[in-house]
This record gives structure tokens, sequence and C-alpha cells, in this order.
């Protein structure tokens, strides 16, 4: 995961989770309003005072290095919600966790831990023990049997899934509308307490379709179709190349650090938009590459209603170096040093027709089956209302036309983008799937100004 000392994100701390409920309510005490005396240091211990019901605080401590963590609630949960809130604060990097004068009950518990592992004799003392990196062959060989006992629980839920959707076959796609959500939501609470978090938000996809409006069991169908091939693939994952096998890993919810070697361009902030679940905010920023011609989505989470960290304006670029995350056509990346402060964008990036932008899609999914969406800028294309209510991004010499999504309907951007054509072609950067074309970001011919639609 992350070195002592680093502070690690929101998602890093969620994965150590054992389940989603421990999530929710770790993500609801990861303010400071339930934390009192908390603090950290460059050794890698995190400790704190949380709320109780009682008259006595939890004693909270975490050691990053491990991670190990210690808390005197009763929950019997590796690691508890208490760690799991002290670990958020302190992934925001919240003024609360100031601290630096490491409490006497916290030292003895981390003296008494690492002195073990030192040892060779374990861990014990009734300690709540996470899912994160380790320190030396012990932690190695601790996180390889972690991986393991996950991979088995996956390979449990994806096996339950696929007797779910067999099932929903042989009784007929009607019945899905008449056994209503519940069924579904149930399924997806399974494919949770399997850990394969992508399965769990496929799962609950599906169960909202049959309320979606007509012809939704074709789309049920299809869903259905891609959600069998995501099982099936992840039982057969051994057998499948190394980059289609990390993007079914991904897909199913296990997280992979970015690898390989770095990419030092002029990134170009494109678009930037957040999306939320109730629990967690997701930011995506979007970035292209001047010399490379690379394009590479950065992503971003904050746990308990706040702000993810990462925040690069759109209309700038930064010279800076990127890490890329494996997968096949995986475009997410990490963002590392920056080696000039933001300048503005001079022009827009390069575009192609709507066609290319298809194409590129229909690629793309070679490699990864599951994509709903690609990114694509499109240059000379002019906004043209549908005769039923919609809009369409039109190629100038009437070549082709893409509809514009439903949820890109619905918001304002629309409009400024309309307003920014007056009629004319203007270049668009947005995502190009199978629903249509939502627009993120667009220019006019007349200037070189960045225009955010979200």
């Amino acid at each position: 995961m992350n070195q002592q000392g680093v502070r690690w994100t929101a998602e890093q701390v969620l994965a150590l989770a054992p389940d989603d409920a421990s999530r929710r309510a770790g993500g609801r005490l990861g303010t400071s309003g339930s934390w009192s005396a908390a603090g950290s240091n460059g050794t890698g211990a995190v400790w704190g005072l949380c709320r109780a019901s009682g008259s006595r605080p939890y004693r909270t401590a975490v050691d990053t290095t491990g991670p190990a963590c210690t808390c005197s609630c009763p929950s019997r949960k590796s690691p508890c919600k208490h760690a799991l809130g002290l670990l958020l604060l302190w992934a925001a990097d919240d003024d609360a966790v100031r601290g630096d004068d490491l409490p006497e009950w916290a030292r003895q518990w981390l003296e008494g831990r690492r002195g073990r592992a030192t040892d060779g004799e374990g861990q014990g003392g009734g300690e709540h023990t996470g899912g994160g990196p380790g320190g030396g062959t012990a932690g190695a060989e601790a996180a390889r049997r972690r991986a393991e006992r996950r991979s088995a629980r996956i390979t449990a839920g994806a096996q339950e899934l696929e007797q779910r959707l067999a099932d929903l076959l042989r009784g007929g796609l009607a019945s899905a509308d008449q056994a209503g959500y519940g069924q579904w939501e149930e399924t997806a609470a399974r494919m949770v307490d399997a850990q394969a978090p992508g399965l769990a938000a496929r799962v609950r996809e599906l169960g909202a379709i049959p309320g979606s409006g007509p012809g939704w069991p074709v789309r049920l169908l299809e869903e259905c179709s891609l959600t069998h091939l995501l099982g099936r693939a992840w039982l057969g994952r051994e057998r499948l190349p190394e980059p289609l096998a990390a993007t079914v890993r991904t897909r199913v919810g296990l997280g992979a650090p970015a690898e390989g070697p770095a990419v030092r361009d002029h990134w170009s902030v494109l678009a930037r938009y957040d999306t939320s679940d109730g629990r967690l905010t997701t930011r995506r920023i979007w970035l292209y590459g001047r010399d490379s011609r690379r394009t590479a989505l950065l992503l971003s989470f904050g746990a308990a209603g706040r702000a993810p960290q990462l925040s690069l304006p759109v209309g700038v670029s930064v010279d800076a170096e990127i890490t890329p995350h494996p997968g096949a056509g995986q475009l997410r990346a990490e963002l590392g040093e920056q080696f000039s402060p933001p300048a503005p964008i001079g022009s827009a990036p390069p575009g192609g027709s709507a066609t290319d932008a298809l194409t590129a899609y229909g690629t793309a999914l070679r490699d990864d089956p599951w994509l709903d969406s690609w990114p694509a800028v499109l240059a000379d294309v002019i906004p043209v209302p549908t005769r039923d209510g919609g809009w369409q991004l039109a190629d100038r010499d009437g070549g082709l036309a893409l509809p514009i999504t439903q949820a890109a309907l619905a918001r304002p951007g629309l409009w400024r983008l309309v307003a920014l054509s007056g009629g004319g072609p203007v270049t668009v950067f947005g995502e190009c799937g199978h629903r249509g074309f939502a627009p993120l970001t667009a220019w006019s011919a007349d200037t070189s100004e960045t225009v955010p639609l979200t």
C-alpha cells in the first residue's frame, strides 16, 4: 500500500473493511467530532480516543506498517469501525490528527507488537489486524494468505451469482419484474460479503433495470450477459492473458497499485467531475498528454461526505509524471511528481469525427468488454436537436451524429454547449459509449477558452 509516514487514500482505508457494514460505520466515524487526542508520527503510528456511549472513550491505535490495530471496543471485527474511522480521519490530512506525543497506552502496544514481530512470535494481545501491506517476510506471507482467502470468497460469490443468473433465465425474464428489487439487493449483499464490490455493483444495476421503462427485457438480457461473462472470466482467470486477467480482477473489485515506468508529459486537464453513492465520493479527472498523445484517468476518493483531496482545475496544463495501473485497455493512472505550476491550456486537444470515436470505443471493448464508455475528442461537431426531444452531436460534414446520453441531457452543461456553439462547429471532449455521448468540456472555434460542461 504505502510506505510508513505516507498518508493513505480513503480508497485504501476502506479496502481494509471486513464487510460493508463496517465500511459504512467507519465512514460515519471519519469526522473530527468523533475523536479527541488524535495524532500520528513518522513511525507509522496513528492513535486517538473515540467518543463512546459510556463515560470512557475507546482507545484506538493503528500501526500502518503492518497494518495492525488495537481498540478497547468489544468488536471482534478486524479492523473495527473505530480503526477505520481513525484511518479515514488521518487519510483526509485533517487538523484533528495533529498530535505527535504518543500516549503511554499506545506506545506499550506498539512496542509489544513490533517486538513480537521481530521475535517471530506473531501477533496477539487481542489486536484487530487489517489486510494491508506487511513489513518483511512475515508480513508478505500474511498478505499472501489474506489474498488467497479473499480470492476464495470471491470465487464462491461468483459461483453463487452464476446460479442466480441461471435461475433467472430458466424462469424467464418476466419474473424479474414480478420479484421486485429485494432479491437483487439480497444477492448484492451476498457479493459484498464475498468481498467482491464490483460484482455487487453490477447486481444492483441489474435490479434497477426492470423499472427503467420500455424495452427493459432487452437491456436486462444484455447486462446479464456481461455479468455472466465477468463471472466466468473470474472463474477461469488462470487461463487468461495477464493484461485481461488484471482487468477482470479490477472489475470484480480487487484493487491493483499503479506500476510500470512513469510517463512524464505536459498533461492538459480536460475534465473533472464527482459522483457519489451516499458513502463515498469519487472524483474523475481526465488528462491528455501533449507529447505522448495519451489519455489518462485520475481517480480520487472522499469518505463520510468529504470532498476528494485531488483537485486539478479544468483548462490547465501541468508538467508532471503519471504511473499507469495494470489491465487491458486501462486508462487509470496515479499522479506523481509535478515539475511546474499549472498553466492555461493554449488550445483544444486534437480531435476526430464521430466515426473515429465509435471506432476507438469498439477497439477498447476488445480488451475490456465491460467498458461503459471511452474518452474521445470530437472536432467540428454541431449540437442538433432531435425529433424526440433529445440532442445529438453531428459531424459538420453530415457524416454521422452521436446521441447525447440521457444523464447529460439533464445537466445544465448542455445549454452551455448549445450557447457556445450558436449553431456553429465546436470541439467537445467527453465519454463515448453504448448509451451515447456524454459531453464534459468544449471549445469554440473563436477562442481557446476551456468551457466545463459538468
